[in-house]
């Protein structure tokens, strides 16, 4: 395979975007990669989209070519192709998009991912994105994602004699740095108290152990490293692993509902691809939709023994300054949560960092990042890792 590197990141700010439609996200953070990359439409031979729900919110399917036409590259009669995998979708486009330069398909690609949720009623958008779960078997007989992930949480506490302050520690954690990022949806701080307070979605999870309902849009550009040089670009980061695995979609199927398998799977094909392991990343990305995903993320990407998570936030790491800073964007639960943009933003967010461009949330030094973006509740993994190489 040939090196992949990313030349250029854009985004829209996350949050309630009522003003802006779908496709005008999409024109504002495709051109703001393009200009950061410095190049030309013309360079673009291929577009990947991330989008879950378009189809049900906006009415609106056929994204590839739609963002081909808003972004001024249908006049070049590239290929554009809408990836969806549920809250993942972002990121299996960017899987896609690196797997087409690397393979040599194509030199250049731009990766988008966008989403357009506030169109709708409440009650629609749960409906929706309880797409993502088993339909016939969970949704059916009245399990929603967040009562699923409540399930989880509750299981989880049991096993390990984990209390509901730890679990809470982790969206205390996301808003932090989320104060900081003037691309969140919120700014706002929280205390522990704050979210066990809050009003109750699925017993023991309250909603601001909840992701936000939200609009946005993230892309990126990819390219080869002789591209990147040759454009004379000041700051390269390689894609050093991109992996993504499976696991059975609904709960009642798995053999144990505290972990993810798929995480545990795509992260150490991942770490096996870059050559690293977790002590040597320098911060992390990862899919908080729920409180308790953050948790037991972190413990499967390798970098908490199991159950200890919380234990680790309440001494500390995840702060910007800790040894393992988390979620310097504030993550899905400050940054916001544009489903189909999720994995997109999360590359943003790394690229933004290793650049050392991060401005008041800037960790010291990285040197890589690992993402991680998941599918429903788990029954799919992303894990990208990069790595500055100039």
């Amino acid at each position: 395979m040939r090196d992949v590197v990313i030349v250029g990141v854009g985004q829209t700010k996350y949050g309630e975007h009522w003003e802006k439609s779908l496709r005008s996200l999409v024109v504002e953070a495709g051109l703001r990669a393009i200009e950061d990359a410095g190049i030309y439409s013309k360079d673009i031979e291929a577009i990947y989209g991330g989008n879950m729900s378009a189809g049900s919110t906006t009415f609106q399917d056929h994204i590839g070519p739609l963002i081909a036409d808003f972004t001024g590259l249908a006049i070049n009669k590239i290929p554009a192709l809408r990836i969806e995998n549920g809250s993942a979708s972002g990121a299996a486009a960017f899987h896609e998009g690196f797997a087409a330069v690397a393979s040599g398909l194509y030199d250049t690609v731009l990766v988008g991912g966008v989403e357009k949720l506030t169109d709708v009623s409440m009650e629609e958008v749960t409906e929706v994105l309880s797409g993502e779960v088993d339909r016939e078997w969970e949704l059916f007989n009245g399990a929603t994602l967040a009562s699923l992930a409540a399930l989880i949480a509750r299981r989880y506490m049991l096993d390990y004699n984990v209390k509901r302050e730890q679990i809470a520690l982790m969206p205390v954690l996301s808003h932090k740095h989320g104060s900081l990022n003037p691309y969140a949806q919120f700014k706002n701080t929280l205390k522990v108290e704050d979210v066990l307070n809050s009003t109750m979605v699925a017993d023991p999870l309250t909603m601001l152990d909840c992701a936000p309902v939200s609009d946005g849009a993230s892309a990126v550009i990819l390219t080869t490293i002789e591209n990147a040089k040759k454009w004379k670009k000041d700051s390269i980061v390689k894609v050093k692993a991109s992996s993504v695995a499976s696991d059975y979609i609904a709960l009642q199927s798995r053999e144990n509902i505290t972990r993810f398998d798929s995480v545990i799977e795509a992260s150490r094909k991942a770490y096996k691809m870059a050559k690293l392991e977790p002590k040597d990343i320098s911060f992390v990305e990862i899919h908080d939709a729920y409180s308790i995903f953050g948790l037991i993320s972190l413990e499967d990407l390798g970098f908490f023994e199991k159950g200890k998570a919380g234990k680790y936030l309440e001494e500390g790491y995840g702060n910007l300054d800790s040894k393992l800073p988390i979620n310097p964007s504030g993550g899905l639960k400050a940054k916001g949560h544009p489903v189909g943009a999720t994995g997109v933003g999360q590359i943003v967010e790394s690229i933004l960092q290793l650049r050392k461009e991060a401005e008041k949330r800037q960790v010291s030094d990285p040197k890589n990042a690992l993402t991680l973006n998941m599918g429903g509740s788990g029954g799919s993994a992303i894990v990208h890792i990069l790595e500055v190489v100039k």
